[in-house]
Order: C-alpha cells, then structure tokens, then sequence
C-alpha cells in the first residue's frame, strides 16, 4: 500500500539539487520549499492514518506537531524529522493510540526518513521541556501539522510562558550547555573538519540565541547575524548534500564538493589547484561565520545577564532618588584600570567620558587589562574599539609594552584575542595578519586554523628563567611563527622570517628583541626537524644545531620552549590522541630534549 511519504526522501532531495552548473543557489528557498513539501505529506499522512485505524479519530483532543528544524523552516536535504503526536488523554485509549501512532511512525521508516517521534500529553510536554534544556529549546518553535490545532498552539504556548518564567533560573544551565560544547567540540572558526551544528559559533548557537530572544531578557541580534545563519545553514545543505546523509561534520572527504556547490570553485584554475584554493576559500568563510554567530551568542547572552543583574536590588544607573544616594541619581561604580579603562560590573569598559575615536592606543590598553585580569571586555566597549583611529606604523614605548602583556597573559589570551579579531583590531595592528587570518594549514597534524594555532602556541610561553628582553622575543615569535603560511610558499619559516622583521621594525621593537624573535621564526622547526631524522647522540648534529642558534644557550633554551609550545598546539582536544609522530609525546619529548642537550653540550665545548 502507498503512503503520502513514500517517496518524500527523494522528493527533498529533488528540491535541494544545484543548478546546471553545479552550484547551490537560492538556499533559503530552498530550504522553504523542503518545508511546505514535508508539512503537506505528514498532513496528507494523517488522514491516511485516521482513515486506515478501525476507529473513529476525533478531530479534538489530539494533533500532530512539528518541532525542530521542521519547525524553523531550517530542514536539510537529509534532515530529521521531529515530530510529536500530542493527546489530551481522552480522546483514544492506549491500545488505539499506540496503533495510530504506528500507522504514522512505520510509512516514515520504511520510506528512509530519519525520525525523532514522541507521544505526549500536554502535561507531559510541559514535564519534559521542564526538565530537559534540549526538549525545551526544541518547543520554543512549533507547527502544527494535523488534528487539533488549538491543543498543539496551546501546548506551545504553555510551553513557551513556562520558558519565559524559568529563564531566569536557567539562564545558567543554558550557557553552561554551550560551554560544555565547547569543550567537546571546540570553536567553528578554528576547526578544520569543523561540526557545523555543534562546535561553537554552530546552528546549535542559533537555536540558543533564539532562546534568550524568546526569554524575553534580551532581544537577538539582526542583520549580518540573519546572513551568517542562512549561509550557514546553505552550508549545512551542502554537507547533506555532498555525504547523502543527515550528518553536520564537513568532513575532509566533503569539503571540495562543498566548497563546488557554495560557489566557491574557481574553474580558470587547473583541477587540483582549484579544489585545494576551494577548500581554504570554504573553511574560511565558515571561520568568518562562526566568528558571527558566535559572538552575537555571546553578545545576547552579556544583555540577558545584565538585565538579571539590573532586576534584583541594587544601586545601578536606572535606580533614581534612592535615600543612600541622598535624593540624587547614584552613579555607578568604575574601577580604573588604566588610561581610559575601567572595571564595570567584571567587565572591561571605557572609562566615563573616554572617546575611542580619538585614542588608538586604547584598544591595547582595553585587551592587555582584560587579559591580565582573566575579565571579557563589555561589548558595546568592543563596537567602540573598532572605531579607534589605529594606526599600524605608530608604536611608542607604552604600546609596546601593552602589547607584550598582552602576549604575556597566558590562556586569557585566547579569550581576548578571539574577541578583538571579531572587529577586526588586530588587523589593523599588523595587516600581515589578514593573510592568515581564519585560513586553514596545510598540515593534518592542524587540527585549527594558523591564527588560532599560533594565539594558542603563544598563550602557552612562559616567563621562566628570562629577562624582559629575551622573554618579549620569545612571545613575538610566538605570535609570528606560522606567518609565512600563504598560498604557494613552500618554506614558511623562511617566509616568515621576513614577515616578522617587518612586522617588528614596524613597530619599534629594539634590534636585539628583533634578531632573536625572527631567528626563532626562522628556525621554528629546526629542533623537531632535528629530533626526528638526526642520531640525537651525534655530536655534528649537536654541533649544526648549536650553530642555527648562534652558539647562544639562551637561545637554544627559547627555541626548546617554542618547538614544546608549537608541538603542543597541533590541535588536539579532550579525549583526542595525538600520535607518536606529531604533537608533544612522551616519545617526541624525549628525541627533542636529547637533541637539545646535544646541542648545549656542543655550545659548551
């Protein structure tokens, strides 16, 4: 026997194919399409079922819902369908319920759709959405398919007033479900088989942003935002698309056909160029999006929070004629920081009074402040910043000196910089960045893109030992050590090398400083190179490698620290192994402090 959704998979796919040329246009219509089709098959699947049943169905007590990306309008090519079959207890008893529901769950398997079904009372969604965050993110958008359509916008109502009244107490859970994410799946702007929903900046972050909206605590953000998603979610399409399968990962062996479909191919180069060109141009623009969504996340999030923080009593700006402020407007509380940079609230803000237009050492002043104190800088400070007149060949010794806190502030930087790079400061502190910026390397052993790779190599230099000198050189070659990594350059130290001079003298940074930051840029992989395919109880090897670093053991000792840092960083997360082959191992920190003492041994004489 036929059913309206014999054949829907297929049909979906039809919707979603590129165009002749063999790209995806028009994603968005697309994706509505895909909507309206799915919702008239279920529909005409309903009536299927209440007319196949032995019984009557009544056309009050029980409906059919769509939730999730059905909802949303959001469907993939491959997607899921979440649907539940909601009943008011009355209407049919449990025999004839659990056959109905199977007259609408069995046609969908057997037609290859995958399928997230439930079958709930009212009360039972509303326990649900109470207890389950996911389940409740899930309800806060609703369509109703079939039968009773006042049960199903009543549940979803209920829901939704249930939402708005708990956000507060959940607002917590809810960023903690995203820092958990985080964790496991790490940021989407960095990640080179990135998971599109999930890892930070991901659809997943979408659907958060729309909960804070709909808690009523904070409005979401519009705009690029609403382009970011809707491009986001074309390459999502994609993916499906590319694996036909319902899958988020862009996988290595999808991200040519991905980047084709989005457009992103260049037919005048020759095949294999174009697709690794394709491959650097797509992870990029998904870094570009992540950042976006991302950071409008967080933006929401800091508004949601502020508003929790203004309701409860407290002596803030919006508490007028208060008797402790002695009949006048108490004014809030700032903590300077330095020149222009207060503490407001455990964010960094501009001091009252401060113009950013008119200072373009404040955004150094802002992030070196926030990332010694481990604090986020205030968002609208951020917006601020980016209209600082920063100029990249004006550098004084105050600039300097708060650009190597900056670089000195350890696993807060990462934090920091993520946040500066969104509007787009460092940039415009050192334009070599945009070249690397959000692009993807070369090497598997990366599992992040070369900026991040190169913040996290830098976040993890430590003071030891070394003077200010020597130390300041250490973590300039930190941040500088992969910016030769451009298209066609096949040794990127050397490149680097002459970026980083550049770079450095532009800035003023003393000769000295200068010399050892781009010798480590330059010898970077040296000591690894080394370690890997040299006898480390060799004395001429010992002796060659004494000679990379001028003789100087101080040197050699930074080179040691940078080569652990750099191996350190290769990418890999919580519960991930890196082999014996890459990364920091017991294995490689063994060949690597061997060949370095074979070194000193050398300098020693």
């Amino acid at each position: 026997m036929t059913t309206a959704v014999d054949d829907l998979k297929e049909r979906m796919l039809a919707l979603s194919a590129p165009d002749t040329d063999g790209v995806l246009r028009g994603g968005a219509a697309k994706r509505e399409a895909r909507t309206v089709l799915a919702m008239d098959a279920l529909a005409r699947l309903w009536q299927q079922a209440c007319d196949d049943v032995p019984f009557a169905v009544p056309s009050d007590g029980i409906g059919l819902a769509a939730v999730g990306s059905l909802a949303r309008g959001q469907l993939g090519p491959c997607s899921d369908l979440d649907l539940v079959l909601i009943h008011d207890g009355k209407a049919l008893d449990g025999a004839q319920l659990n056959e109905f529901a199977n007259r609408l769950w069995y046609p969908l398997w057997d037609s290859g759709i995958d399928l997230d079904h439930s079958v709930r009372t009212r009360v039972q969604c509303e326990s649900v959405t109470d207890a389950d965050l996911p389940a409740a993110m899930g309800w806060l958008d609703v369509r109703p398919i079939a039968g009773d359509i006042a049960l199903i916008e009543g549940t979803a109502v209920s829901i939704l007033e249930r939402w708005r009244k708990a956000a507060r107490k959940r607002l917590p859970e809810l960023l903690d479900s995203a820092r958990t994410r985080l964790e496991r799946f790490g940021r989407l702007p960095y990640v080179n088989q990135p998971d599109v929903k999930e890892s930070r900046g991901g659809l997943r972050d979408v659907v958060l942003t729309a909960a804070l909206s709909a808690s009523w605590l904070a409005d979401r953000p519009h705009g690029r935002y609403d382009a970011a998603v809707e491009r986001l979610l074309d390459v999502r399409d994609c993916i499906h698309l590319a694996a036909h399968r319902d899958t988020n990962l862009l996988l290595t062996p999808y991200q040519a056909p991905v980047a084709a479909m989005l457009g992103l191919a260049d037919p005048t180069l020759p095949e294999d160029e174009r697709a690794a060109t394709s491959i650097d141009d797509l992870l990029t623009l998904i870094a570009r999006l992540g950042r976006a969504i991302a950071f409008s996340l967080d933006a929401t999030a800091a508004r949601a929070e502020h508003t929790l923080v203004h309701e409860r009593p407290r002596f803030s700006f919006f508490q007028i004629m208060h008797p402790r402020a002695g009949g006048k407007r108490e004014a809030p509380k700032f903590e300077l920081l330095a020149p222009g940079v207060a503490l407001h609230e455990q964010e960094v803000v501009l001091a009252p009074g401060v113009d950013a237009a008119k200072d373009g050492g404040l955004p150094l002043r802002v992030a070196a402040a926030a990332a010694e104190g481990g604090l986020s800088i205030n968002t609208s400070t951020l917006a601020n910043l980016a209209k600082s007149p920063i100029r990249y060949a004006d550098w004084d010794d105050d600039s300097r000196a708060a650009f190597v806190r900056l670089l000195a502030s350890g696993e807060h930087l990462l934090d920091v910089w993520e946040e500066l790079d969104f509007v787009g400061i460092p940039n415009r502190w050192m334009p070599e960045w945009a070249a690397i910026r959000n692009r993807p390397s070369a090497s598997a052993a990366h599992r992040y893109t070369i900026d991040r790779h190169m913040i996290a190599v830098t976040s993890q230099l430590k003071r030891g030992q070394y003077d200010d000198e020597h130390y300041a050189a250490l973590l300039l070659a930190g941040l500088l050590h992969d910016i030769g990594k451009r298209p066609r350059v096949t040794d990127h130290a050397r490149e680097g090398e002459r970026h980083a001079r550049a770079v450095l003298e532009r800035m003023g940074f003393d000769e000295r400083i200068v010399h050892m930051a781009t010798l480590l840029v330059r010898e970077h992989l040296s000591l690894s190179e080394f370690s890997t395919s040299r006898n480390p109880n060799d004395p001429k090897a010992g002796e060659e490698l004494a000679a990379r670093v001028e003789g100087d053991p101080v040197l050699l000792d930074m080179l040691f620290d940078l080569t652990k840092a750099d191996m350190s960083s290769l990418g890999a997360t919580s519960g991930e192994q890196i082999s014996g082959q890459v990364g920091w191992s017991k294995w490689s920190a063994q060949l690597v402090t061997a060949m370095a003492a074979n070194a000193r041994a050398a300098i020693k004489g």
